[in-house]
């Protein structure tokens, strides 16, 4: 298992139609490390990000998939996904305010 501080964790959010909507739910949505841990990720949401108390996390690990340029065949880089639920009391994730 990686030695990964919580800067490291999150590596960046994902905006797409469905995340959106997700977020009137207070349910956000991230890319993170592929060795990240859910306790990791809680951790990771709670000091970057101020006022914000995460009550569930749940992660997707996708694969890559795989690509051809000629007779080469290749595959892209892996990925993991969290979608991170804050309580009621928490305040939101300014990031996604004004998309």
């Amino acid at each position: 298992m990686a030695d990964l501080k919580y800067y490291d964790v999150i590596l960046k959010p994902v905006i797409t139609e469905k995340s959106m909507n997700a977020m009137a739910e207070k349910k956000y949505t991230f890319l993170v490390h592929t060795d990240a841990t859910k306790n990791q990720i809680k951790e990771a949401v709670e000091k970057m990000f101020e006022g914000t108390k995460v009550a569930s996390v749940n992660t997707m690990n996708q694969d890559g998939k795989k690509r051809r340029r000629g007779s080469v065949v290749g595959k892209t880089a892996k990925t993991k996904k969290a979608i991170v639920k804050l309580t009621e009391e928490s305040s939101d994730i300014e990031i996604f305010e004004g998309l």
